[in-house]
């Protein structure tokens, strides 16, 4: 298309060109064999007046010197009564032609080798017709017309110049809008449920542009219903579970006790199987847009108070912070919820029973830093935690919670780190970007700083201590 349109005006402008430069061109060297000819015949009127007053040909040569044409300018006045013929200067033209002026009484052109001559008649006081013959050399009837035509020629290039330019940035103008409407086809059919078309370009385009984003906008819409059932599944599923085997483990000892806690056990694995499966057929995770999301500190507080009861039964000392205002993220409330049930899920399965734990929230400028702390032993490779979290279960851990919470994370330019805590045992770091686009700086062990220079808002091992 871009191509197309600049072939199009190019060709446009070159026959405008032409049908212009062409006339124009033809009337230069016509004014300029006119501007010669003016000045012969200038010439030849100054010559007139001498002539009706006398013949005499010292006089006419001192006349012809002083128009400052002696060189090119003849005179032939013809014999009368006693007076013999004069001819004065060089004569170019032929004797017919003078003759035919002088029969006719009107000035005349003719070539001549080299130029042409102006042939131009003056009545005589004796009744007789004298011709003055003034040369005009070819240089001059072409003085300045090359200048002109190069000028001209000049102008027309630059007037094609810059309309196949014009029609250079019109067509990338129409073209870069469908190629990104292309671009983004491509990008939402490779699974990149975040590709957007800019809505601008010619109105066509634009009206396709709105049409591509509403469409990709309700499948993000329909894919986020979809992830956000599953992620209820997993909270609904894996909550009462952990209740069931807490409970399991209080039954004492005995078959049925056993066969109850066996069942249990089954029971959990084969639910993590379930939403292990689910979540890996589920679509690449989309953070949600501007707008959206949930207050953090409304479901920490709302997931606090459903495990500080299980918390009460184990004895386990809880302590929350951070939770005393708003904090928007852009993360839909059932993944933030579920995310918290897995890490804490993992406390209460992998801790003993009196060992403490803590949530804290940290609110800055440019990230949410979700702190989910305990007092157990501790992860002895956090690296190779995080490595299960990425895929199949192994070393006796599904790796399912911290898969949650690192797909939650990533979804909005964060991620997550496994860290000592200052309570002796696991701290897990959530760090949940505000906005994916702009930059963060990261200091050490990840510690997050605003845009502003020494100001610290939050960092990865602050001391805290239990109530």
């Amino acid at each position: 298309m871009r191509w197309a349109l600049v072939k199009v005006c190019l060709a446009v402008t070159v026959m405008v060109v032409v049908a212009f430069a062409v006339p124009l061109g033809l009337v230069i060297r016509e004014m300029a064999r006119d501007r010669a000819f003016s000045n012969a015949e200038r010439e030849a009127a100054a010559v007139a007046p001498a002539l009706s007053i006398t013949t005499d040909r010292d006089q006419l040569e001192r006349v012809v010197a002083s128009a400052g044409s002696d060189a090119g300018m003849a005179v032939h006045i013809p014999a009368s009564g006693d007076a013999a013929a004069v001819d004065l200067g060089r004569q170019r033209a032929v004797a017919d032609d003078i003759a035919t002026v002088r029969r006719l009484g009107r000035a005349s052109t003719t070539e001549v080798a080299g130029g042409s001559t102006l042939l131009q008649p003056v009545a005589l006081s004796s009744g007789e017709i004298a011709v003055v013959e003034v040369y005009v050399p070819e240089a001059e009837v072409t003085n300045g017309l090359t200048t002109a035509w190069a000028v001209l020629a000049g102008v027309g290039l630059a007037l094609i110049v810059g309309s196949v330019a014009v029609a250079d940035r019109l067509g990338v103008r129409m073209v870069r809008p469908a190629q990104r409407l292309v671009e983004g086809a491509h990008e939402l059919g490779e699974g990149k449920l975040g590709a957007r078309v800019p809505e601008e370009g010619p109105n066509e385009l634009r009206l396709a542009a709105v049409a591509f984003n509403a469409m990709a906008d309700q499948v993000v819409q329909l894919l986020a219903n979809e992830r956000e059932l599953a992620a209820d599944l997993s909270h609904r599923l894996r909550t009462p579970l952990t209740v069931l085997r807490l409970n399991a483990a209080s039954l004492g000892d005995g078959p049925a006790a056993e066969q109850t806690r066996a069942a249990v056990a089954q029971l959990e694995r084969e639910v993590d199987t379930i939403i292990r499966t689910a979540r890996e057929a589920k679509p690449q995770t989309v953070a949600a847009g501007p707008g959206a999301g949930c207050d953090a500190a409304e479901v920490v507080r709302e997931r606090m108070t459903f495990w500080s009861a299980l918390a009460e039964d184990e004895d386990r000392k809880v302590r929350v912070a951070g939770v005393d205002r708003p904090v928007r993220i852009p993360v839909a409330r059932a993944d933030l919820a579920a995310a918290l049930d897995a890490l804490l899920g993992n406390v209460f399965r992998h801790t003993a029973e009196g060992t403490a734990f803590a949530v804290d929230v940290h609110n800055g400028e440019d990230a949410v830093i979700v702190l989910v702390s305990d007092a157990g032993p501790g992860i002895t490779d956090p690296e190779a935690a995080m490595a299960r979290g990425r895929g199949s279960g192994s070393a006796g851990s599904t790796g399912l919670g911290l898969d949650i919470v690192r797909q939650l994370a990533e979804s909005t330019g964060g991620d997550v780190r496994i860290g000592s805590s200052v309570l002796g045992g696991t701290e897990v770091r959530i760090w949940i970007q505000l906005d994916a686009r702009a930059p963060v700086r990261r200091g050490h062990r990840g510690s997050m700083r605003r845009r502003r220079p020494g100001r610290l808002v939050s960092t990865f091992n602050r001391p805290r201590s239990l109530p």
